[in-house]
């Protein structure tokens, strides 16, 4: 043993690499080590690009953490003994720690919904993507979900392959969080790129033919993409660990485990009090900054300081329809949508250089 104090990252996304990005400056003393079951990093909020056929750019995690002085070990964890303070993983010898940050991320959630599971694809992974790119027959898809990755996957298909016939299904307005004038935009280009647009409509289940919809209709598809939701990793409930009904990791306001104060959490596995009584919720906008924070607070809480608090708050949202066009949406610091809004080829600029500055800020 040399001393040092171990911290291990579990997750290798925005909010473990942000973690592990700020230890390797301020924690030059102690040991870290980052653990993934994937060999590259590849930027999440492009993966509506990849399943439509398009090249993004991916970075080798082991070159990246080494040369910042960081471990990298590529596995899966199979279990975490949170009593033990061991991680054990899935062809590689376990880990033992004096702190563990948490930041699995999340995973397509199937909610419940019977066949989704067995028939529908995802682009919640960079495996997922990929499937959907080599699998999936785009002269008829439906994309179940007008949420965020709904509306920029169909848009990028619908783009990419003009021939598609891809049809948006949702029970609400596509981006109905956001303002009248936003969801009027997101409309508008949907439909001129080729988009069918059905907000009315509730999938109760999934199979080889395609979609029925709480009326009894079914509607063919050769391909079903499921983008209304996302879950997250069992582990920290099988672990002991206090977790929320849907399992993500409950945190006081440090973002330290409620019932195992060496284990703090981040990004999509967390939930995090947010400005206005919200729980701040799963993106990128989170993860990066909840990652940069819980190294701030293991680093004060080592050096004997009371760690300072979280300060959040979104700005905006951005979403990109196809390549050429794009929407940002300016927020509240609640989260809910503000009067002003960017569209066309000007948001899509701002989109892109928010994403390429999302991936600097996470890598080593």
């Amino acid at each position: 043993m040399t001393g040092q104090h171990r911290i291990v990252v579990l997750g290798a996304g925005y909010a473990g690499l942000a973690a592990a990005r700020r230890f390797a400056s301020t924690a030059q003393d102690a040991r870290i080590t980052v653990v993934d079951g994937r060999a590259g990093y590849v930027e999440r909020v492009r993966l509506h690009q990849q399943a439509a056929g398009q090249r993004i750019p991916a970075w080798d995690l082991r070159e990246l953490l080494v040369a910042k002085g960081i471990q990298f070990v590529q596995a899966w964890v199979t279990e975490l003994d949170a009593d033990a303070r061991r991680v054990i993983l899935d062809g590689a010898p376990a880990l033992e720690y004096d702190t563990l940050v948490y930041a699995l991320g999340s995973k397509a959630d199937p909610a419940g919904v019977p066949g989704v599971a067995e028939h529908a694809f995802s682009v919640a992974t960079p495996e997922d993507a990929i499937q959907l790119f080599e699998q999936a027959e785009t002269a008829r898809m439906i994309v179940v979900g007008g949420g965020a990755t709904g509306i920029e996957l169909a848009a990028e298909v619908a783009e990419s392959e003009p021939d598609s016939r891809v049809l948006l299904l949702s029970s609400e307005e596509p981006g109905a969080w956001m303002s009248q004038r936003a969801q009027a935009h997101v409309r508008r280009v949907l439909e001129r790129l080729g988009v069918e647009i059905r907000s009315d409509a509730t999938v109760i289940e999934v199979s080889a033919e395609g979609v029925r919809l709480a009326g009894g209709e079914l509607i063919e598809s050769m391909a079903t993409v499921w983008t209304t939701g996302f879950g997250v990793s069992d582990l920290a409930r099988r672990s002991g660990i206090a977790v929320a009904a849907d399992g993500r990791m409950l945190t006081d306001p440090t973002l330290r485990s409620v019932s195992h104060p060496d284990v703090y959490a981040a990004g999509d596995s967390a939930v995090v009090a947010g400005p206005g009584d919200r729980e701040l919720r799963m993106a990128c906008a989170t993860a990066l900054p909840t990652g940069k924070y819980v190294a701030d607070a293991v680093v004060a809480r080592m050096r004997g300081r009371d760690p300072r608090k979280l300060r959040f708050r979104y700005v905006f949202q951005c979403l990109s329809l196809g390549r050429r066009d794009g929407l940002i949406q300016f927020l509240h610091a609640d989260d809910t949508p503000g009067r002003t809004v960017l569209t066309g080829r000007t948001a899509a600029w701002f989109k892109e250089q928010i994403v390429r500055g999302a991936g600097r800020a996470a890598r080593p």
